[in-house]
């Protein structure tokens, strides 16, 4: 498995790519391929707040519907709509078109946490999802 070094990554299988006051977040290619297909998502909409490590919606997989849990607390800036009619983009292209949401990065301190690549690929080849 290859994991993108530019971007952190959380126990729950989201990446984060920080831009600024901002970051873009996605399911992990590792997640995506353990739940199988992505059949439909359910995200917040833009505005809404979103605290660290609750709930920020829902992504249902062949396999089973699965929890997305916020990486850092934050406002949702931007949703990736083409998702909710194109939910398989997060098998086809997790970390490019698949993105889910982008949100305001209240609290840099909370990116402490999260984990490299190397440190994320420790963690997936020791831990089942």
């Amino acid at each position: 498995m290859d994991f993108p070094e530019e971007l952190k990554y959380s126990r729950e299988h989201i990446w984060i790519r920080v831009e600024g006051d901002r970051a873009v977040v996605g399911l992990t290619d590792y997640a995506q391929d353990e739940l199988g297909l992505v059949a439909s998502l359910e995200l917040p909409d833009a505005g809404d707040d979103v605290e660290q490590e609750d709930s920020m919606g829902t992504i249902e997989a062949r396999k089973t519907v699965a929890e997305l849990y916020a990486p850092f607390s934050g406002t949702v800036l931007e949703v990736n709509h083409e998702l909710l009619d194109n939910p398989s983009l997060v098998n086809d292209d997790p970390y490019d078109g698949g993105w889910l949401l982008e949100i305001s990065l209240d609290d840099p301190e909370e990116l402490k946490g999260l984990m490299t690549a190397d440190d994320y690929l420790d963690y997936v080849e020791n831990k089942d999802i």
